[in-house]
């Protein structure tokens, strides 16, 4: 049987969500806040990653 070489130190995904600046926790809940105001389902991404965002930091 042959050896087979496996590389170990492959970079794990971030588990921080891409694409929201680096924002405080205040500010992330208030844009969070504002974006939920009005339903409006072109920001849903946005939604999705504010709350993933705040989910890392209750961790």
């Amino acid at each position: 049987m042959r050896d087979i070489q496996v590389d170990h130190f492959q970079l794990a995904p971030s588990i921080l969500p891409s694409g929201i600046p680096e924002l405080s926790d205040d500010e992330c809940v208030a844009r969070l806040a504002r974006a939920v105001e009005t339903p409006d389902s072109t920001r849903l991404d946005e939604v999705a990653a504010l709350i993933g965002r705040l989910a890392v930091a209750i961790e």
